[in-house]
C-alpha cells in the first residue's frame, strides 16, 4: 500500500485547484463520489437481513450517534491516561473509531492501513492506496492520507527508510495537535517503529489498554446493531441445523453458517470450532472432512462477525438424526445447560469478577480436567476484555474489575468427561441491565438432549 505520493495528495479535505472537464483530477474526484457512493455501509444489509430484522421487531440504530459516542469513548479514555492521541493498526480497533471497514483479515496480518485520533484534534485515516472512498460514509474521519507501509513485504531490506518516512509523518501530527504532549497510545507496533518515534520525541504506552476500555460500555445503538447481528447469525444457525443430516460432512455444515453470514452482510468467522461424535471430547478440534453419522452429537461455536460489525458469539450442541439420545448424552447436556443457568443468573450489575467466578458453578470432577478456558468473557466488535477464568485458575495477575451495566458477556460451558467420547459446548450472550440481565441470544436448545 506503501506510496511516494506528498502527504495529503489524497485526503478528503485537500484542496482541488481549478480544473478544465475531462481532466485528470475531475475524474479522479467523479471516481471517488461515485465509489463512496456505493459503499457496502451505504447500501446498507439488504432484504434478507431487513426483513428478519423486522420481524424481530429490532429498529435501525443510529449510526451517526453511535460513531459519536465512540469517539467521545476514546478520547475521554485518552485524557484519562494523559495521552495526546491514539495510533490504531487493529482493524477492530479502527472499525470501532472510523466505523469503516477495508479488507479486514488482510490488513490484520499486513499492517497497511491505520488510524490516528487526536485526543483534541481530527481522525487522520491513514489507508490503502487509492481507498479514500472506504470511509466517507463515516461521518468522523476528517482526513484521509496514504499510508506508509513498512512490512517486509514492501519494503524489504530498506526498512529503516520507510520506517523513518512514516514516523515524520505520526511525529508532525502529534506535535500539530497534542498540545506539548508528545504521549500516545498505540495498539499494535513493531520495535522499528517504537525506537524511531523515540527518537522524534514520541513515547507511546499501551492502546491496548485505552481501546478495550472504550469498548467495554456500549451505548443503547450499539445494543440494536449487536441485537440485530445475532439475529442474523442465529438465522443462519437455522439454516445449517436444517443442513444437518447424516452424511454431511462437518466442513459442509460449517459452509452454512458462513453462507448465511454472508448473504446477511455479516464479515467473517474467526475460528472454525465445530466438530462431531468423538471429535467433540476434548474440545477445540476445528472442522474437518469427517462424514457425520446418525447418533453423533454435533457441537460449535460461532465466533461470528456479523452486520455492523458486531461478533455473535453463541454455541450450541446438536444431536444429528432422527434417534433418541443417550442417556451419557443427556446428562452432559443438562450439566452443561444447568452451569449455563446457574451462572447467568449470578450475573448483576456491581458484582465484583472475583466474586462472580468464586459463586459460579464449575463441572463436576470428572469433567473439570476437560473444563473450558474461562467461565466468562466481554463480547462486542470481538471477544473483548475482561476475561474471567474459573476460581481455581484465578492467579496473581488475574485483574479484578466490576460488572457494570451496558457490558455484554459471554458465559461459556464446556462439559466432557475425561477420556470420554463425547461433549457439549453451550454458550450464550448476556446484556447487563441496571437492575440484572438480559440474554440477547435466543436460538433455542435442542429439546431431546434436554428431555
Amino acid at each position: 500500500m506503501d506510496s511516494a505520493a506528498p502527504k495529503g495528495s489524497f485526503g478528503r479535505h485537500r484542496k482541488i485547484m481549478p480544473f478544465e472537464p475531462g481532466s485528470i483530477e475531475a475524474l479522479r474526484e467523479d471516481s471517488r463520489q461515485k465509489a463512496a457512493s456505493l459503499n457496502q455501509h451505504v447500501l446498507g444489509y439488504g432484504a434478507i437481513a431487513e426483513d428478519e430484522w423486522a420481524a424481530a421487531g429490532i429498529a435501525a440504530p443510529d449510526l451517526p450517534a453511535m460513531r459519536k459516542y465512540r469517539l467521545e469513548r476514546i478520547r475521554a479514555e485518552l485524557k484519562r491516561r494523559g495521552y495526546a492521541g491514539a495510533l490504531l493498526y487493529d482493524p477492530v480497533n479502527i472499525r470501532y473509531a472510523t466505523d469503516s471497514t477495508n479488507m479486514q483479515l488482510w490488513v490484520a496480518h499486513n499492517p497497511t492501513r491505520h488510524c490516528f485520533v487526536a485526543t483534541e484534534g481530527p481522525v487522520v485515516l491513514f489507508d490503502y492506496f487509492s481507498c479514500e472512498h472506504l470511509s466517507d460514509h463515516s461521518g468522523v474521519v476528517d482526513e484521509v492520507r496514504p499510508a506508509v507501509s513498512w512490512m517486509y513485504l514492501y519494503s524489504g531490506e530498506l526498512t529503516e527508510l520507510k520506517v523513518r518516512r512514516w514516523a515524520a509523518g505520526i511525529a508532525d501530527l502529534v506535535r500539530e495537535h497534542g498540545g506539548g504532549n508528545s504521549r500516545i497510545a498505540v495498539d499494535h507496533i513493531n520495535p522499528e517503529g517504537v525506537e524511531e518515534l523515540a527518537r522524534l520525541g514520541i513515547s507511546i504506552g499501551n492502546g491496548e489498554a485505552v481501546m478495550e476500555n472504550a469498548r467495554l460500555i456500549k451505548s443503547s445503538d450499539e445494543i440494536l446493531a449487536m441485537r440485530r447481528a445475532i439475529v442474523a447469525c442465529e438465522a443462519a444457525m437455522g439454516e445449517m441445523e436444517h443442513a444437518l443430516k447424516p452424511g454431511i460432512s462437518e466442513n459442509e455444515l460449517w459452509a452454512e453458517l458462513h453462507r448465511g453470514n454472508i448473504a446477511r452482510g455479516g464479515e467473517w468467522i474467526e475460528t472454525r470450532l465445530l466438530s462431531s461424535g468423538p471429535r467433540t471430547n476434548p474440545w477445540f478440534q476445528e472442522c474437518s472432512s469427517r462424514v457425520i453419522e446418525a447418533g453423533d452429537l454435533v457441537a460449535f461455536d460461532t465466533d461470528l462477525i456479523g452486520p455492523y460489525g458486531f461478533c455473535a458469539d453463541l454455541s450450541r450442541t446438536w444431536l444429528c438424526g432422527d434417534g433418541r439420545p443417550t442417556n451419557e448424552q443427556r446428562d452432559l447436556y443438562r450439566i452443561a445447560a444447568d452451569q449455563i443457568a446457574h451462572n447467568t443468573a449470578l450475573m448483576r450489575p456491581g458484582t465484583s469478577f472475583r466474586d462472580l467466578v468464586v459463586r459460579s458453578a464449575v463441572p463436576p470432577g470428572d469433567c473439570f480436567p476437560t473444563r473450558y478456558g474461562v467461565l466468562y468473557h466481554g463480547v462486542g466488535l470481538a471477544d473483548e476484555y475482561p476475561t474471567l477464568p474459573h476460581a481455581s485458575d484465578w492467579t496473581a495477575d488475574t485483574p479484578d474489575g466490576v460488572i457494570e451495566p451496558g457490558m455484554v458477556l459471554c458465559v461459556e460451558s464446556y462439559i466432557g468427561r475425561l477420556g470420554g467420547h463425547e461433549g457439549v459446548k453451550i454458550e450464550e450472550q448476556i446484556l447487563i441491565t441496571e437492575t440484572g440481565n438480559e440474554q440477547l441470544s435466543t436460538y433455542p436448545l435442542d429439546e431431546r438432549l434436554l428431555g
